[in-house]
């Protein structure tokens, strides 16, 4: 077992020697000052290409898309494969425009649905004025 430091103890534990402030880093920390190489900066923004469009960096081709993760288990996640595959699509590009046209299609239902309500709200009921001055049957 070994013994612990014979210098100050840490006040953690008692095993654990506590440093003297001394590091091989400290010097060049104190040293250290941030100068900007304005000739390399200039060489290194030529190289670089001109913003793609492709690109998903800046977000600015896509507007305010999000991007979603989808987990499936294996048997879904074949089964998208295959019919992307037969489609000639990517399993990414299917999912996505399944995804579109079943929200148009909640869009559609919802719409619908609402003027369904609005409708059945505004219907009016005509009936006969003697419709209900029958007697009533008995024995039923």
């Amino acid at each position: 077992m070994p013994l612990p430091s014979l210098g100050r103890l840490s006040s953690r534990t008692n095993l654990k020697a506590v440093s003297s402030g001394r590091h091989r880093n400290a010097a060049k920390a104190a040293g250290d000052e941030v100068v900007e190489d304005k000739e390399l900066t200039s060489y290194l923004a030529a190289l670089a290409p001109d913003s793609d469009p492709e690109s998903t960096g800046t977000g600015s081709r896509f507007g305010d898309a999000q991007v979603y993760q989808l987990r499936m288990n294996l048997i879904a996640s074949q089964q998208l494969k295959d019919i992307a595959l037969a489609r000639n699509l990517t399993p990414q590009a299917l999912a996505q425009e399944w995804i579109l046209e079943r929200l148009s299609w909640e869009g559609q239902a919802a719409s619908a649905q609402e003027r369904r309500h609005s409708d059945a709200m505004t219907d009016e009921f005509h009936f006969p004025a003697d419709a209900f001055d029958q007697q009533p049957l008995v024995g039923r």
